[in-house]
């Protein structure tokens, strides 16, 4: 079926682990492939190496899609934005990394899909706080608005304790500025 979209996508679609490949098979089974509002499943374990697969073959299967010089027909441009939809679904329910947050933010922006963008900024309070400083500091300026916005809805402890750490400290600084004035607190 992959084959039939090209190349690189075949290719990036062989170099999948068989758990990462099953993940989207299984979810190109499933009737529904919008993403949950929140993560079903928080005690299963984090797998950086499948957010990275998934990753590539969402930025191939975007590439393709938007490919002007190779015209799919019809049903098969169909069949390709549903499995790009797919990838990105399970990328936002199983990830919890900042360079995946913010390629699917960028994808949602760039469909104007602002239902999947607060969706994503619901999901930032299951990434841990160095990762949303990361964030923070992204040159997308949606992902750094949602970054910043997250951060300044963390506890004061968690980002006071952020203030020791010479990466993290002037966005967790700029937080604590930023609830200082929402709440009228010095």
């Amino acid at each position: 079926m992959i084959e039939d979209f090209g190349a690189r996508l075949a290719s990036v679609w062989s170099e999948l682990r068989p758990t990462t490949r099953g993940l989207v098979e299984r979810a190109l089974q499933s009737p529904n492939i919008t993403p949950p509002t929140s993560r079903t499943t928080p005690n299963t374990p984090y797998d950086a190496r499948a957010d990275h697969e998934l990753s590539r073959l969402l930025t191939a299967l975007d590439e393709r899609a938007s490919d002007a010089t190779a015209v799919l027909e019809d049903d098969k441009s169909v069949e390709l934005r549903r499995i790009a939809d797919t990838c990105a679904a399970v990328l936002q329910e199983k990830s919890r990394s900042a360079d995946v947050f913010a390629q699917l933010v960028r994808r949602a922006d760039k469909q104007r899909d602002y239902k999947r963008i607060d969706a994503l900024a619901d999901s930032l309070t299951q990434f841990a706080p160095s990762e949303i400083c990361e964030l923070a500091r992204s040159q997308d300026v949606v992902v750094r608005a949602l970054s910043s916005e997250a951060l300044a809805q963390f506890p004061t402890q968690v980002l006071i304790g952020l203030l020791s750490d010479p990466v993290d400290s002037e966005i967790a600084r700029d937080a604590l500025r930023r609830q200082a004035v929402d709440y009228g607190s010095e």
